[in-house]
């Protein structure tokens, strides 16, 4: 019993009170985006009659939006602060999502994406940089892996909801989804704005020249690790949003049952997403990336046999233990991909670097989509074998990428932890590492940036 609660207290992220309360935001957050996820692409075919394709497209468009915007709003990031802009794409998030249910025309579909976009384009970059101003190098991958947490738990509870209000045979249960999903954010907004500080630009280093794209964009790891992230979630993440389409047409699951699915997946990641986050540390973290790939190409290979051999009830549950698996992949990549960013990053350049890496997502999600809706058209269980064997190639393609990481970059950092004195009652830092410390590490931080010329070192 006593290890067990030593362990359990190894799992504490130990985060500053301002994540937490960025994080409880978010969890509001991704609670409306679970409700209206599993059902966006049936709302706009199966209610609004819009062709795979077209629905495919509008779905895409979102992405397309934030793809090109995203840089944009790394630099406003890095110039006005995260907390700024992220009151502003909760905004446009608001209003976006508000427009979708009076969506009748395509037209309208891709009005209503576009401004999500817009939104989007900004909200990863300026959370991604809170998160990272607001802790140290060593809390960053549980803090990350937290983030993951409440995102998914929010979306899997949201899911759950809405799978018990939608109905194809009545479009206004899709209107409430969409309503629900625009006060959410709405929520988090105020919760932002009352609780969770404004950090200043470049809070951890000394280097005050003006921030250039050019400067990030000599940074050939970096670069590399945004290549592979891209061709990560095209063919893996950005599936969830075919899925549910896939689910009920080729396999006759009902709506309640795609909201439990997406509800396993959740439980899996809640449940494993911090234990391995500590796993992770110490650990190197490009094998941690290409298992994450096998790992994905095995979930996605399991998906035809629901379409071809089973429906109803046993289609759902072979569904669920495929996103279970894909699960585990996720809370691997949780655990690496973020913090690999901030990482590498330069500090006056955070925003910058949080938004390439944002716009990886946006690739992933715009080409998914598009290119997904014309394949599942064409052979829907064809599609989640070319999935598979893409995410295969990402994960050798990872591997290759680990010569070119600077050398502190290689590996996750062990975390300090802190312990509550029994003589005083005052907090003292507990580390397991003895290069660990208590302020962000801009030594680390000036070995692997690029800017004022200089290139990352390598082993």
């Amino acid at each position: 019993m006593r290890a067990l609660r030593s362990y359990l207290t190894t799992l504490n992220p130990d985060l500053p009170r301002s994540v937490q309360t960025l994080q409880l935001g978010g969890l509001f957050n991704a609670f409306g985006n679970g409700l209206v996820l599993p059902f966006a692409f049936i709302y706009l075919h199966n209610v609004r009659d819009i062709g795979l394709g077209t629905a495919g497209l509008i779905l895409a468009t979102n992405a397309g939006v934030s793809l090109v915007l995203g840089p944009v709003f790394g630099s406003f990031v890095d110039r006005f602060g995260g907390r700024r802009m992220l009151t502003v794409a909760l905004g446009f998030l608001t209003v976006g999502f508000g427009l979708y249910p009076f969506v009748h025309e395509p037209w309208l579909g891709f009005v209503a994406a576009a401004l999500t976009g817009v939104g989007n384009g900004g909200f990863w970059a300026a959370q991604s940089t809170l998160i990272a101003g607001l802790t140290t190098p060593e809390q960053r991958p549980a803090a990350y892996a937290m983030q993951r947490v409440v995102m998914n738990l929010g979306i899997g509870l949201g899911g759950v909801a809405g799978g018990f209000i939608a109905s194809t045979s009545d479009p206004a249960t899709f209107q409430v989804l969409f309503f629900g999903n625009a006060a959410t954010f709405l929520v988090y907004l105020t919760v932002l704005r009352a609780f969770v500080p404004e950090l200043q630009p470049d809070r951890h280093g000394h280097d005050h020249r003006p921030g250039r794209y050019a400067d990030v964009l000599r940074h050939r790891a970096f670069l590399g690790v945004l290549a592979v992230n891209t061709l990560f979630i095209f063919a893996g993440i950005s599936g969830f949003e075919l899925l549910p389409v896939y689910a009920k047409n080729e396999a006759a699951v009902s709506e309640e049952a795609i909201g439990l699915v997406y509800l396993a997946n959740t439980l899996v990641i809640v449940i494993a997403q911090l234990p391995i986050a500590r796993l992770s540390e110490g650990r190197r973290r490009m094998p941690m990336l290409a298992l994450m790939g096998v790992i994905w190409a095995a979930g996605w290979a399991v998906v035809p046999a629901a379409g071809l051999w089973l429906s109803g009830t046993s289609a759902a549950l072979l569904l669920g233990v495929a996103v279970c698996v894909f699960a585990v992949g996720e809370c691997l990549h949780g655990a690496v991909q973020g913090p690999l960013v901030a990482d590498l990053a330069e500090p006056r350049l955070m925003g910058r670097y949080m938004a390439l890496s944002a716009l990886t997502w946006q690739i992933g999600f715009t080409l998914g989509p598009a290119v997904g809706g014309f394949a599942l058209a064409f052979s829907p269980n064809g599609l989640w074998l070319a999935a598979a064997a893409l995410l295969l190639v990402g994960s050798v393609w990872a591997l290759a990428l680990e010569s070119v990481l600077p050398e502190a970059a290689r590996r996750t950092p062990r975390r300090i932890r802190a312990v509550r004195a029994v003589e005083s009652g005052a907090m003292a830092p507990l580390t397991d590492d003895p290069l660990s410390h208590a302020e962000p590490a801009s030594d680390q931080a000036d070995e692997t940036a690029v800017g004022g010329g200089r290139r990352p070192r390598t082993a």
